[in-house]
């Protein structure tokens, strides 16, 4: 086992506490879309995990790492308990804490994620990858332009990322994904292929996972699979499953008012999960 890293994390608001776990690749920052509007009424808290963003690391490290530095950095800032949302990798990240610490996780947003992740993704052509790396830097020149989404972002894959090509996706594009791409280290990258090479599965345990959770899923997304999501809400005891149409793996950044508002009425629903009990 390694040291525990202590965590750059993006802090907002006041209240209750929410800890958002972002994907691969990634940074705290990436989950802007949620804690810009989540902070209005709680706190949250938004790491780079180790390897990623801000969070430097030198050395191999395994996916149980990840763990040891979120429960480090709930002690550093005296959080006894909190809802944890997670994007991807950040919603396995966010099962195996609560699995973990089950007295200290209220709730769970799971987006995009699943307990037994399996894709559909097509193989990736060498024209795949100069497209995407053409329309990702001019896309960071010029946010949301319709030109450059048309010729080069609807034929990359982006194609497999999102599915509505808008101006308001492709501006999140523009914020996150070059600057998470760079900096994501080869040792994050080596601990979560190596975690999916041993063939991760924690569908048999979601039993022992009692707290609400919503699980959130793109119909089209290609890297974790609807299908894949429906399977884990279907295997946590008191989840509720939601499924949106025509978008894919990046969806809160295709759909980012509709998500919200469904994020608000699931909280109204159960207080529990924000220290209303």
């Amino acid at each position: 086992m390694n040291y525990q890293l202590p965590l750059n994390v993006y802090i907002q608001g006041e209240g209750f506490p929410i800890l958002g776990l972002h994907g691969h690749p990634g940074t705290g920052g990436n989950l802007s879309v949620f804690t810009n509007h989540l902070s209005k009424r709680f706190q949250t808290f938004a790491p780079d995990l180790r390897g990623y963003g801000k969070s430097r690391c030198n050395q191999d490290f395994v996916m149980q790492d990840h763990l040891e530095d979120l429960e480090a950095l709930l002690d550093r800032f005296g959080i006894e308990k909190c809802l944890v949302l997670g994007w991807s990798l950040g919603g396995i990240l966010a099962m195996e804490l609560a699995l973990r610490l089950p007295q200290r996780v209220t709730g769970l947003i799971l987006v995009a994620t699943s307990a037994r992740p399996w894709g559909n993704h097509p193989p990736i052509s060498w024209q795949d990858n100069l497209y995407t790396g053409v329309a990702a830097l001019l896309n960071y020149i010029k946010p949301g332009w319709d030109w450059n989404i048309e010729t080069f972002g609807k034929r990359s894959l982006f194609r497999y990322l999102i599915q509505q090509h808008t101006p308001t996706a492709y501006s999140y594009i523009s914020k996150s994904v070059l600057q998470a791409y760079l900096q994501t280290s080869q040792y994050s990258t080596r601990a979560l292929y190596s975690a999916i090479k041993a063939g991760y599965n924690r569908l048999p345990d979601l039993q022992k996972i009692e707290c609400p959770s919503l699980v959130l899923a793109g119909d089209q997304d290609r890297h974790i699979t609807a299908d894949s999501s429906l399977e884990t809400a279907r295997h946590l005891k008191n989840s509720h499953w939601q499924c949106y149409p025509h978008t894919a793996h990046l969806f809160p950044w295709e759909i980012p008012q509709q998500l919200l508002g469904d994020i608000d009425v699931w909280l109204e629903a159960h207080p529990q999960v924000i220290g209303n009990w």
